[in-house]
């Protein structure tokens, strides 16, 4: 009997990539799930049922249990449907995996209205629209006496921390591991958990990454394939499971690393103080000393390709 064994999860995006490992892996761990994916490009454009339906047809085949969802998550009714029919189907749900995504990469300068719209629909409303009706289905339980115990599980990204030429997927999945702690904080008294993922993987989306597609190609060697994005999956079961102890964590997940953020913290090192309120001369004086801290944001020029190929460099070991 796998560890889901009777959970009822969501998965976003489920169609292709991340999303698509995350539905098979639940399945494949005894979970019902409800495979939901409009089919559109990467930029989010265009619909195609076929993706959902094909892993549909590919959980039911290797005996798990399946049904479509394709409304786009961009939608408040279309969240609301998804909610519903996951409950109309199987009586309840336990999990959401938020997983929905597009990219319209473009240097900010460069960047119009519906770029920043789109990206930050998918992204960003796409992850609160379906939360905030799985919520209302955990509270209702909830205070009919029932004992919940659910989990929400967010996709953000390294590209949280800044990554050039991405100004609106970076701002979308800061947002995401900022929600997923008020998630934690609010959603608790429910018996919710809420846990967010920043994955490196190889899908559709990095490969269209600025300095990250030439490094995350699969070995030809046979060798341990480091972005294979069923490598992320175990996590989200792991996090979809009743025993799960985690909730308001940010997790880096990639080949065979997982690690925890520890979020915006004032370093030690990285603090000035003045006797009263500061000066503007007083902060000239002082305030360059906060470039030897650890918390400069003036010296980080870490991006996503310099984080992914870093990790490729160290290997599986």
């Amino acid at each position: 009997m796998g560890t889901l064994q009777g959970r009822v999860c969501i998965v976003t995006g489920a169609g292709r990539g991340l999303g698509r490992e995350h539905a098979l892996l639940l399945a494949a761990e005894g979970a019902s799930v409800v495979v939901n994916d409009v089919g559109g490009g990467i930029d989010g454009t265009g619909a195609d049922s076929g993706p959902a339906h094909e892993v549909v047809q590919e959980i039911r085949s290797a005996g798990g249990e399946a049904i479509a969802n394709t409304d786009s998550v961009t939608s408040w009714s279309g969240a609301e449907r998804l909610v519903d029919e996951a409950v109309a189907a199987y009586g309840r749900l336990d999990v959401l995996v938020n997983n929905a995504g597009i990219l319209r990469d473009r240097a900010l300068v460069n960047m119009v209205e519906d770029e920043w719209d789109a990206v930050i629909a998918v992204h960003l409303k796409g992850h609160a629209a379906p939360t905030h009706f799985a919520a209302a289905h955990w509270r209702d339980r909830a205070k009919s006496g029932e004992s919940v115990d659910a989990s929400v599980i967010n996709t953000a990204s390294g590209a949280m921390l800044g990554n050039a030429g991405q100004t609106n997927y970076s701002a979308a999945k800061a947002g995401i591991a900022a929600m997923t702690l008020v998630e934690a904080m609010e959603l608790g008294r429910y018996g919710v958990r809420a846990n967010c993922l920043a994955p490196l993987a190889r899908t559709r989306l990095t490969l269209q990454t600025p300095g990250v597609g030439d490094t995350v190609a699969a070995p030809s060697d046979g060798s341990f394939d480091l972005f294979h994005p069923g490598n992320v999956s175990p996590l989200v079961a792991y996090l979809a499971a009743a025993d799960c102890p985690f909730t308001g964590g940010v997790f880096h997940v990639g080949g065979n690393e997982v690690g925890l953020y520890s979020g915006w913290q004032l370093a030690d090192d990285a603090v000035i103080t003045a006797n009263g309120r500061f000066t503007v001369d007083g902060l000239r004086r002082d305030a360059p000393t906060l470039l030897k801290g650890r918390g400069a944001l003036a010296s980080v020029t870490t991006s996503v390709g310099d984080t992914m190929r870093h990790f490729g460099r160290r290997g599986s070991n």
